[in-house]
């Protein structure tokens, strides 16, 4: 047979610690009434029922305290004789021994029922209907009493004690914990869109750097001697397309970084020498000068750098200068037609490695050429 839901235990360890939980309760309930060797009859009618409701409270405690709350109200804090403490209010009352948050042997559970009530109820009107219907037993209790200002502050005392301060510990509790949880996801997505960023910098920076190095293999074959007017025209074509590959590389780019945080990233870990050798490789006249120890920054400054001037300053003579804390990289006038529209984000996100890095970066037209130069602590 399936149990419901409020009764079912998901492990073994929930099933043991309930049942010590209504083992220990059940002996503190029992204390509250008749001696049963003394008077089986009045512990049968009184406790009886009473360790049926707190059996109840277990059994549906763990998932619904504030029914298990409800179950217990007739062993709540309605005998005044005992209390956390006892205060002197003869200045106000004729009575000078007042207790102050009575106190009973299911107190504990209470509390703990009224804590986790705090913890798991979402919205606030059960738990407002709940102790409503509390302070109207607590009212009852003291009007059949006699009324004595005394059991006023006893009653109030020991509602405030016993079911609001450990709700209100539940509430702030779950509070917490949903801030907690917020922030976390939070800074999970932030990390996701950090992510995107780093990878869509890099695309930009690889990807564009290939296409510009095919744009310029295009531009030497379609001004290559011996081409018939059909091939030209065809590495005309293909420049063209790189150059719009580049432009669109760029548009989609644009769209993965939107919104997204600035981030620290990677730095390009392709050797300089490398990149000298395949720019080369596709056409461009460079002159390189390295000196040891390079930057960990020299990759992405030169792989910018060619890229800019493989796309702004085709057939420009490129001159790549790397020391130990500055990279530079200068091209001269272009001596064929751009490849690709200015205004892409490869300076920016070089930038901001620089600035990362502590240093800073300079970009500018120098001598009808252009020049990128970064500086390192």
């Amino acid at each position: 047979m399936r149990l419901p839901r409020p009764i079912r235990r998901k492990n073994r360890r929930e099933v043991v610690v309930d049942l010590l939980l209504w083992m220990l309760l059940c002996a503190f309930v029992a204390a509250m009434g008749p001696d049963p060797f003394l008077d089986p009859a009045a512990f049968g009618t009184v406790t009886g029922p009473r360790l049926a409701l707190a059996s109840a409270a277990v059994l549906v405690g763990r998932r619904q305290p504030l029914a298990a709350l409800a179950l217990l109200l007739p062993l709540g804090p309605w005998r005044f004789s005992e209390g956390f403490a006892t205060v002197d209010l003869s200045w106000l009352l004729p009575r000078t021994g007042v207790k102050i948050l009575p106190l009973v042997p299911t107190s504990p559970f209470i509390m703990g029922y009224a804590y986790m009530t705090g913890r798991r109820e979402a919205g606030p009107w059960r738990p407002v209907a709940a102790f409503g219907l509390i302070t109207a037993v607590g009212v009852a209790v003291v009007l059949g009493a006699g009324g004595d200002l005394a059991l006023w502050v006893s009653m109030v005392t020991g509602l405030a004690g016993t079911y609001l301060v450990p709700y209100l510990l539940g509430l702030v509790r779950r509070l917490v914990i949903r801030q907690r949880g917020q922030a976390r996801l939070s800074a999970e997505a932030q990390a996701r869109l950090r992510e995107r960023a780093r990878i869509a910098r890099d695309m930009h920076d690889s990807l564009g750097h290939d296409l510009a190095l095919i744009a310029v293999r295009a531009a030497g074959l379609e001004l290559a001697p011996g081409l018939d007017p059909a091939q030209a025209r065809a590495a005309g074509e293909l420049r063209e397309a790189a150059g719009d590959a580049t432009e669109r590389l760029r548009q989609i780019i644009g769209l993965l970084r939107e919104d997204a945080d600035a981030a620290p990233l990677a730095p390009v870990n392709e050797d300089v020498t490398e990149l000298v050798r395949r720019a080369r490789d596709s056409g461009m006249a460079i002159d390189l000068d390295v000196a040891e120890p390079a930057p960990a920054l020299a990759g992405a400054v030169v792989q910018e750098g060619l890229t800019n001037a493989a796309k702004h300053a085709p057939g420009a003579a490129v001159r790549v200068s790397v020391g130990p804390g500055r990279v530079s990289v200068r091209n001269g006038p272009a001596r064929g037609r751009p490849v690709a529209r200015p205004g892409g984000m490869g300076l920016a996100g070089l930038a901001e490695r620089a600035r990362l890095a502590g240093g800073t970066l300079t970009a500018g037209a120098v001598d009808g050429g252009y020049e990128l130069v970064v500086e390192l602590p």
